[in-house]
């Protein structure tokens, strides 16, 4: 597994040249939250497609 420096450097040489800061911030901040939910993933931290309606279904009352 590559180091967070090595993960960030290759985000950034995947951006093109003319990239703005927000940009680039954006797809650190996306990288980092789909690490989140993969390793929310790895340890059973999900919530199923059926408790999902229930709770959609609960908030509309």
């Amino acid at each position: 597994m590559s180091t967070a420096k090595n993960q960030i450097k290759q985000i950034l040489e995947n951006q093109p040249d003319d990239s703005s800061y927000d940009e680039i911030l954006k797809e650190l901040a996306f990288k980092r939250m789909v690490d989140r939910g993969l390793a929310d993933v790895d340890v059973g931290n999900t919530v199923s497609n059926e408790e999902i309606e229930h709770r959609i279904k609960s908030w509309q009352k």
